[in-house]
């Protein structure tokens, strides 16, 4: 895989994840109705799962091992990145206007957006660190340096994908809900995770300039991802006491562990 350009395969990876939010969207051509409470809970729990494995194994244990290779204390990479990229998160919590589907209330300053607009940034803001996790993966990938194989990058990109479909879904049937036409509620839908493959590309650029920033910026993204997870998908998860939503954590985390020890 040397011989390839990384931003292409930043742009394969995370093709793969942007695949899952685009057929989960299409699931509005197939139903009316929004999925059910618990059955959103699943989803979110489920998500919450993979996004914690992949930010361990996936994300920080490499930052802790390009550490040590570059000469670095393992801790000092990981921890910084790690701190960066939540409060990078928290900062556009507060900067943009979002608006979760589960909740009642916008979050973000006060504007005139749709709440349509809203939703997708919602979805925006935890697609980011997932593509620039998984770009970074497979940018990896194509440097000779990089102990990174095409398998572990396969995998994180698949759990990715796989946690994407349901969040495609419950941002279109919504859209659908609210008088949305099958077609731009898909768009819309799918539009969502489209800040992946540009988050990917910006994490491969970060691999064509030095190595040496390899395990700040996989710290980095693994903050952004743990963030989301507590900020948005645990508490959702978890309202009006369920197991559904805890279960949906362990098979995600179990799911994206399989993935990452048995093809990485």
């Amino acid at each position: 895989m040397g011989d390839l350009d990384p931003i292409l395969l930043a742009l394969i990876g995370t093709g793969i994840s942007f695949l899952g939010t685009a057929l989960g969207s299409a699931f509005v051509f197939f139903t009316k109705k929004e999925p059910s409470g618990k059955t959103q809970k699943l989803f979110l729990g489920f998500a919450s799962g993979v996004m914690i494995a992949a930010s361990v194994w996936s994300l920080l244990l490499p930052a802790a091992e390009y550490a040590a290779d570059n000469g670095m204390p393992e801790w000092l990479p990981t921890v910084i990145g790690f701190l960066a990229g939540a409060g990078f998160l928290f900062a556009l919590d507060k900067l943009l206007p979002h608006h979760h589907v589960q909740s009642d209330m916008p979050e973000g300053p006060k504007s005139n957006l749709k709440k349509s607009t809203k939703l997708i940034f919602a979805v925006t803001l935890h697609n980011f660190p997932e593509g620039m996790a998984v770009g970074l993966a497979f940018a990896l990938t194509g440097n000779d340096e990089s102990s990174v194989t095409l398998a572990a990058a396969m995998a994180l990109a698949i759990g990715i994908a796989v946690q994407n479909l349901p969040e495609g879904a419950v941002i279109s049937l919504p859209l659908k809900g609210e008088g949305f036409s099958n077609a731009k509620a898909f768009a819309y839908g799918s539009l969502s995770g489209m800040v992946e493959p540009i988050a990917g590309v910006l994490g491969a650029l970060l691999v064509v300039v030095t190595l040496s920033v390899i395990p700040w910026a996989l710290s980095f993204a693994a903050g952004a991802m743990i963030y989301v997870v507590i900020d948005e998908l645990v508490p959702n998860a978890s309202s009006e006491h369920t197991d559904v939503g805890t279960l949906g954590a362990i098979v995600g985390f179990a799911l994206m562990m399989l993935l990452d020890i048995g093809l990485g």
